[in-house]
């Protein structure tokens, strides 16, 4: 794994503690919508990710595809830091997500930017259940909209480029910045094959 995607990683892990440290009822769905809105809202705001996830389109929205596929077997370094505790909530079992004791937040591979769209996405869905985001993550236009399609679109990825709008007046130089960052990617890792 190459520095970059190292880093990517560490950024997921400390994001999934901090929603889960500082929200409540923070169980796999609603994880999964804070980490696509701050993504997604990252990517509108510079052409770039936080973590470098593909997220598809799945019926109850967008899934973190490398997540979703480490839930029940987390590898090391997430079982590390969380571990998930099944809470029993009216007619279902919440999968919620705990920090391991003395494991903390990390901030200092994120930028301020970074900083600011995690603390507002946590103030904003605090108190919220994972079912009152889906206006939000299923917002008609929107880029799992987009992608879903009415089902057609199931379990496609969702393009990181459906974040920024058509009207955007930056929208070509954050395409611009987001090929780049495929092409460099892409030769770091044609360099270790």
């Amino acid at each position: 794994m190459d520095k970059r995607a190292q880093r990517q990683r560490q950024k997921l892990i400390n994001a999934i503690i901090y929603f889960a440290q500082n929200t409540a009822q923070c169980g796999k769905i609603k994880l999964f919508k804070l980490l696509y809105l701050m993504d997604f809202q990252h990517f509108q705001e510079t052409g770039k990710t936080i973590t470098g996830l593909e997220y598809q389109a799945w019926k109850f929205g967008p899934v973190p595809v490398k997540v979703m596929e480490e839930w029940e077997s987390p590898d090391p370094d997430l079982s590390n830091a969380i571990h998930i505790e099944v809470e029993p909530v009216y007619d279902y079992d919440r999968q919620s997500v705990k920090v391991n004791e003395g494991v903390g937040f990390d901030d200092s591979e994120f930028t301020p930017r970074q900083l600011r769209i995690m603390q507002s996405l946590s103030e904003q869905y605090r108190d919220t259940f994972s079912p009152k985001m889906i206006d939000v993550t299923h917002a008609q236009n929107g880029a799992w909209d987009k992608v879903w399609q009415r089902g057609e679109g199931a379990f496609k990825p969702i393009p990181y480029e459906l974040a920024i709008p058509e009207g955007d007046p930056h929208r070509d130089d954050l395409l611009e910045i987001h090929a780049e960052q495929m092409m460099r990617t892409a030769a770091l890792q044609s360099l270790q094959a």
